[in-house]
């Protein structure tokens, strides 16, 4: 992501100098990412969006319509919550899916909503069947899912085969995706998901027709066998890595930078932050800065994250506080280190994945985590994009 100029910064937030903080997400790399992963696909096959989790805390009423904008007709939510916040934005022809399907008492309020559960047990079979014997307009669309290996969701594909060995329920139509969820895509060697492929291969054979789904991030970048006929990106399209073995095809999207709040020249050892993990000698330049684990950096990451400040790469000192990081900017030239000076602690440089790795996390937990009090600036996109619903 090539860095913001300052007129765009200086145009986009009213309220940049009161912030000690910027979240800068790109719209524009998201739709690249969406593209990326749509140009892996066979002829017929198509890639979905998946905007769960706020779109992994980017804001999905920004990314839908931008994900929009590129192509993009599918989109994938965990929650009803968050269906019913962007539904609005869907565009002609879109279809949401809801992955944890409808809680019970919950099946009139999907039906009524347009939005598509993805069916993950008999239970939720049978309790959407009966939905539409209550409403009497006949079945509504769904999606299954089969548990291949996960062992989390899904129905078993034995469960699969007595509910098509015998007439459907009433109420209850074929669905318009079988899908499944690959356990160790992320790991090319992993034999689990050649049987994931295989059982999931025996689950659509119950099924002749019906269009499928598969592969998720990385699983879009192992080839056909791992993807079916509509893909659902997520992490690639926030800049997360899909083949971590591999340097990543995808362009990075968020960059986190934070205010330097105070600077100072040590004039003897002095011991840093909570704790005292760590004494620096004298005449080392230190600069705190204005965000913390409130924000969504790790504490974890105390001693072992990095910034970059005028280009220089600079280690964080001691813990990580609630508002607080402090940085150890010695090798910086003195005239860029002063209040208000920004600091990037996500970016480029170290990404989502870096910082994950020295914090002992993974990327997801990164990006869902950004707090709200990060002033937030928007990189292309529609220009009639909106945060609230």
């Amino acid at each position: 992501m090539e860095t913001p100029s300052p007129a765009s910064r200086l145009a986009v937030p009213a309220g940049l100098a009161a912030a000690t903080a910027v979240l800068t997400i790109d719209l524009d790399a998201i739709a690249g990412n969406w593209r990326a992963a749509a140009a892996c696909l066979p002829p017929g096959a198509r890639a979905a969006g998946v905007i769960k989790a706020d779109a992994y805390g980017c804001g999905a009423r920004r990314v839908l319509p931008a994900l929009a904008q590129a192509g993009c007709r599918d989109f994938f939510v965990a929650l009803i919550d968050e269906a019913l916040a962007v539904r609005d934005l869907l565009p002609p022809g879109g279809r949401l899916f809801v992955l944890s399907g409808p809680p019970p008492g919950a099946e009139a309020l999907m039906r009524e909503s347009g939005l598509i559960p993805v069916l993950n047990s008999l239970e939720q079979i049978h309790a959407w069947a009966r939905a539409a014997r209550e409403a009497g307009t006949g079945p509504a669309p769904a999606a299954w899912h089969v548990d291949t290996g996960m062992t989390r969701l899904g129905l078993d594909l034995g469960e699969l085969a007595d509910l098509m060995a015998a007439p459907l329920p009433e109420g209850l139509a074929l669905p318009v995706l079988l899908m499944s969820h690959l356990a160790c895509a992320d790991d090319p060697g992993h034999p689990l998901t050649d049987r994931q492929v295989e059982t999931f291969a025996r689950a659509h054979a119950l099924l002749p027709g019906v269009p499928t789904s598969l592969g998720a991030s990385s699983g879009i970048f192992r080839g056909p066998a791992t993807q079916g006929d509509l893909v659902r990106p997520g992490a690639l399209l926030y800049g997360l890595n899909p083949t971590p073995e591999k340097p990543s095809p995808v362009r990075p999207v968020v960059r986190l930078e934070a205010k330097i709040l105070q600077g100072r020249l040590l004039d003897a050892p002095h011991p840093v932050g909570y704790g005292a993990t760590v004494t620096l000698p004298a005449h080392r330049r230190l600069a705190t800065v204005g965000v913390g684990y409130a924000d969504g950096y790790p504490r974890a990451a105390g001693n072992r994250g990095l910034g970059v400040l005028a280009g220089t790469v600079v280690p964080v000192v001691g813990r990580i506080s609630m508002d607080l990081i402090t940085l150890d900017v010695t090798e910086v030239p003195p005239a860029q280190v002063h209040p208000g000076a920004l600091v990037e602690l996500l970016g480029p440089t170290f990404d989502a994945d870096a910082l994950a790795g020295c914090a002992g996390t993974i990327g997801y937990e990164i990006l869902t985590g950004l707090g709200r009090r990060c002033l937030r600036v928007y990189l292309g996109g529609p220009p009639d994009t909106q945060e609230g619903p």
